[in-house]
């Protein structure tokens, strides 16, 4: 023990190791009391502000660990379900770096819906900003944000998708499945179809090689989402980011082109440019950026998750089945879909709302308080997130009898007591209400005409959900097709 104490370096091997492990073990255990008292003083101080009861993890990474591991198994909403269980519907944690409050209750959440702009403002990753665009629909505040989305809520309207934008989703969806035949990834087919049907209704562009060329790029940078947002270590970060870059080249060329050429059509680019206060080139860009985003990734997930909650359910299949046959039966070989088709789809929209409600593809928003805000009897701090999580609400019990199965019939008027509508958000709301929520119905009720009308189905092989970053198949949802013969 002379050795270790006065440091001699005629100390031997085995006293030094002893030395070296006793200094490691006294290091590890410092750390580590210093963790507690660190989780132990702040769990007092979060305590003392009144905020939602809940667990903050470790220091720095707080639960983030837990959040994303949990989704990587069957079950859709595990992160939330244990914690509501614990501590109840509003509950406090730490993920992706920040303290944040966790709503899994109605009411929270539409209060913090109706807020925007008051006590809470829109707030993502810094990631999802370099993917979208400082000037996305998403990501705009103010002003600015009401204008934009007065415009495209103006453009989407019933009687625009009437007149105008119906006609172009019935001749692209039958476009797309006239090549259908054998083996195909639906949620790739899917894809191409609102991929086109986005870019016709924003800049009035047919299928061609130019939309083929942008929609390849458009794929690395969907990619980019799903991906660790760090570009020193992230390849396909990296190429997300380039092909940001490259599509918001190719947009700017279309934008000049129209602008100089005071080109009059009647589609989103040609909204925005005749807008009375005008916008800039990037702010168009990036607005459509993220129009692509919103047109073409969701929707294409909606009609994949569609299908395959009604391969999996015969009864609902055979029902869809009969009410487009009998609006196919009144109509030529070749005539389009009206409006009053569209509005002749009860059972339709069952399943429409239903896909909704199960798939969650918006599981729920971010914001931020802008002001300490009382809710429920907790305060959460001015700069605190909150995530309202509508899919945790979709999925309870207590809202929906067998709430994680999918049962359209839910849906009909006389089936219900109390009205589902009033915890359904699959689109938002408040100011920030999704623009497009009536267009993706349309394609998606147009897409499920063509789709039993003209085929037979069954799945190629087994394909299940999985539930981060969002909702998909983990194998594209691949189903043999075959055309039908209708004679």
């Amino acid at each position: 023990m002379v050795h270790l104490l006065t440091g001699n370096p005629m100390a031997s091997p085995t006293t030094t190791s002893f030395s070296s492990a006793v200094s490691t073990a006294a290091t590890i255990l410092a750390a580590a009391a210093a963790s507690v008292i660190f989780v132990i003083l702040r769990r007092v101080r979060y305590r003392r502000l009144g905020l939602p009861p809940g667990n903050l993890g470790l220091p720095l990474i707080g639960e983030t660990l837990q959040l994303i591991g949990a989704y990587k198994t069957e079950n859709p909403e595990p992160f939330i379900d244990e914690r509501v269980k614990r501590f109840g519907p509003v509950f406090t944690t730490h993920v992706f770096g920040e303290p944040t409050v966790f709503s899994a209750d109605p009411e929270t959440n539409r209060f913090v819906l109706q807020n925007e702009g008051k006590l809470f403002e829109s707030s993502y990753p810094a990631s999802i900003c370099n993917l979208l665009g400082k000037h996305s629909l998403l990501l705009m505040k103010g002003g600015l944000h009401k204008r934009m989305h007065s415009l495209t809520m103006s453009f989407a309207n019933s009687s625009i998708i009437k007149d105008h934008l119906m006609v172009d989703i019935d001749r692209l969806v039958r476009f797309n499945m006239d090549s259908w035949t054998g083996r195909i990834l639906l949620m790739e087919e899917a894809k191409k179809i609102t991929f086109e049907l986005t870019v016709k209704q924003m800049m009035s562009f047919d299928p061609g090689e130019w939309s083929e060329r942008l929609r390849k790029e458009y794929l690395l940078v969907i990619e980019g989402f799903f991906t660790l947002p760090l570009p020193l270590f992230s390849t396909t970060y990296r190429k997300a980011i380039k092909a940001r870059g490259k599509v918001a080249e190719e947009l700017t060329v279309v934008v000049r082109r129209r602008r100089a050429a005071e080109e009059t059509k009647k589609d989103m680019l040609g909204a925005l440019l005749a807008a009375e206060d005008g916008f800039s080139d990037e702010e168009i860009v990036d607005f459509l950026v993220a129009l692509l985003v919103a047109g073409y990734e969701t929707t294409s997930t909606i009609m994949t998750l569609a299908v395959k909650f009604l391969t999996e359910t015969p009864l609902a299949l055979s029902q869809l089945k009969e009410e487009h046959e009998e609006i196919r039966g009144k109509k030529m070989e070749s005539e389009s879909l009206q409006w009053s088709d569209y509005k002749s789809m009860p059972f339709t929209q069952c399943v429409v709302n239903e896909t909704l409600r199960v798939a969650n593809i918006i599981s729920g928003v971010f914001r931020r308080t802008t002001t300490d805000v009382e809710i429920k009897g907790y305060t959460i701090p001015k700069g605190w997130k909150v995530f309202s999580s509508f899919r945790a609400v979709h999925l309870d019990p207590s809202h929906f009898k067998d709430a994680r199965s999918f049962n359209p019939w839910r849906w009909k008027s006389d089936s219900v007591t109390t009205s589902p509508y009033n915890v359904f958000t699959p689109f938002g709301g408040g100011p920030r209400l999704c623009p497009g929520y009536e267009l993706a119905r349309v394609e998606l009720s147009i897409f499920l005409h063509h789709l039993v009308t003209r085929f037979s189905w069954v799945p190629a092989e087994e394909d299940k959900l999985v539930f981060f970053p969002t909702t998909r198949t983990q194998k594209r949802y691949p189903i043999i097709v075959q055309h039908r013969d209708r004679s």
